[in-house]
């Protein structure tokens, strides 16, 4: 008999499996409203103790049909473009609509100024070309802005503020283009940093000394100061006190209104992925497990960040008597999800479930070699599952034509 797997990815299942999830067809996701709810909570007391604004960053978590969990404890979504600005206006219409994109296209914008409430531009060049239409649509204008402050160590490739980075614009450009475009100041509501990812308050106190430094003059004459995402506020044993003082202090030196827009922070440790063995293989002293859940499709940023994922009763290799490595059923190589130790082997039919898999799962997966979408489910605090969506043959081939 197993006992229960306590890790906070699983505690929403009480650290075991429910004999519910065994009716569940596989690979599924399944959403836990429950630990939705109090990550809400956790947020919305947040704002409630210091006047900030948090957005729920879609780029993340983006299942609208649970939106309602977060109403009235975070004032609205962030988008990274046109669709996510809509699915946020529409889905959560009593609160802010906020867009970051790296570029706007032309041919969007005016549709962009629909949903959208505060916009936030890259470069000077794209403040200058679009602020002045946004400004008339009544809509507050914001820059990000780039305070060379990397806070994070050997992920250079996803560090906003490595060198040669292409977001946010640095002091140094920004005083070129003024001294260019005199009118550049009078198009600015507020500015916007992201530097983080999944990282505690430290960082981003660290982070803030940089922008003060750099931008204190600036901050002086906006309306908003916009903390990005990337802090893991609802994470055990997360420095929250930090993070207040923080907010107090862009309140009191600069009388800004803080935003934040956290995107794991809102679905962290609320979500699984059940997925059940296909086949066993060994090649030399390598036992694999196959999968019918894949890494390259189903949780891609397993490949793309890297990481391993948490598993329930899996251990690191050789932690427990039997070790495996658990894979993907595509025809990638690399369709790796990593390696882990069972108290016992695994077998055809076995269930695993992954724990974390509410973010940057359902609204980054893909279909490569025609694998199905996994069904998205939900599961009620009292237990039960419902389907929010299926998947089958006819959303694959729409991807490719019609």
């Amino acid at each position: 008999m197993k006992g229960q797997d306590l890790r906070p990815p699983f505690q929403a299942a009480g650290g075991c499996v429910p004999s519910e999830w065994e009716k569940l067809p596989t690979p599924c996701y399944l959403l836990d409203e429950g630990a939705l709810a109090e990550n809400a909570r956790i947020l919305g007391s947040l704002a409630a103790r210091t006047g900030c604004r948090i957005l729920l960053a879609q780029k993340a978590f983006s299942n609208f049909n649970l939106y309602p969990l977060f109403q009235g404890k975070l004032a609205g979504t962030e988008a990274s473009g046109l669709y996510e600005a809509r699915l946020g206006a529409e889905e959560m219409p009593e609160g802010e609509v906020h867009v970051f994109c790296a570029a706007y296209r032309e041919d969007e914008f005016e549709e962009l100024l629909q949903y959208a409430d505060h916009i936030v531009f890259n470069s000077p060049a794209q403040l200058l070309k679009f602020g002045p239409s946004a400004r008339a649509a009544g809509k507050s204008t914001g820059l990000r802005i780039n305070p060379e402050c990397s806070a994070q160590e050997g992920h250079a490739i996803y560090d906003p503020c490595a060198p040669g980075s292409r977001l946010g614009t640095t002091r140094a450009q920004w005083d070129a283009a003024v001294s260019a475009h005199s009118q550049l100041p009078s198009l600015l509501d507020g500015l916007h940093f992201h530097t983080l990812c999944e990282q505690d308050s430290d960082a981003l106190e660290t982070t803030l000394d940089a922008v003060s430094r750099q931008y204190g003059d600036l901050l002086s004459h906006m309306k908003w100061l916009n903390f990005g995402g990337g802090h893991h506020i609802t994470r055990p044993g997360y420095d929250m006190e930090r993070l207040e003082r923080c907010i107090a202090r862009a309140n009191r030196e600069w009388g800004v209104q803080v935003y934040l827009e956290p995107g794991e922070a809102c679905a962290l440790n609320a979500g699984f992925l059940l997925t059940r063995v296909l086949d066993v293989v060994k090649n030399g002293e390598v036992q694999t497990a196959v999968l019918d859940a894949s890494a390259a499709c189903h949780m891609p940023d397993v490949i793309e960040m890297p990481y391993r994922p948490p598993l329930l009763y899996g251990d690191e290799p050789g932690k427990l008597p039997f070790s495996c490595r658990l894979a993907g059923p595509t025809c990638l190589a690399g369709d790796v999800i990593g390696d882990y130790s069972f108290l016992e082997p695994l077998k055809e039919g076995d269930l695993l479930v992954f724990g974390d898999m509410a973010i940057y799962t359902t609204c980054k997966n893909n279909t490569f070699n025609g694998m199905p979408l996994p069904a998205i489910f939900a599961r009620s605090e009292d237990g039960k599952c419902r389907k929010l969506a299926e998947f089958g043959y006819k959303d694959f081939k729409g991807r490719l034509g019609r």
